[in-house]
């Protein structure tokens, strides 16, 4: 990495939809960026296929298995810099349909859960870029995956 250059962390973004309705949850103060903030289910891209590191943590947080959520859209990874924590995101966004939103289960990571229109993003305060993230998702659907 060059001298001043961010590191590039690579992330999942799962949402979970239902309806016209996609789960937003509220960081906990226990991870370790943007606490207190709105996001989609989302983990570190471990040593695993970005679609199966989506999975493991849309169980992990939900409770729901990961064999349960259909997958909708896999967008193409986002490159999101955010100097306040010297980081580079590369996020890997996925959507994903749930057929029972009262199924879900939060565990440590998140506080609160709320079911939004995706018009109605901008009304939370949200971690970088993830209305974008979404839009990327939903694009993707509207061209057929």
């Amino acid at each position: 990495m060059a001298a001043g250059s961010p590191e590039r962390r690579h992330v999942v973004t799962a949402f979970l939809r239902h309806g016209d309705r996609v789960l937003l949850v509220r960081r906990s103060g226990r991870v370790g960026t943007y606490q207190g903030l709105w996001s989609g289910i989302s983990g570190y891209l471990e040593d695993a296929d970005p679609l199966d590191q989506a999975r493991r943590e849309v169980e992990e947080e939900t409770g729901i298995p990961s064999a349960v959520p259909r997958l909708v859209s896999a967008a193409p990874p986002l490159e999101i810099e955010d100097a306040a924590v010297g980081r580079c995101w590369v996020v890997h966004p996925f959507l994903f349909e749930v057929d029972d939103p009262d199924a879900v289960r939060l565990d440590w990571e998140n506080l609160e859960l709320r079911w939004v229109r995706p018009a109605d993003l901008g009304e939370y305060a949200t971690v970088p870029a993830l209305a974008e993230a979404l839009a990327a998702c939903l694009e993707r659907e509207a061209a057929g995956g």
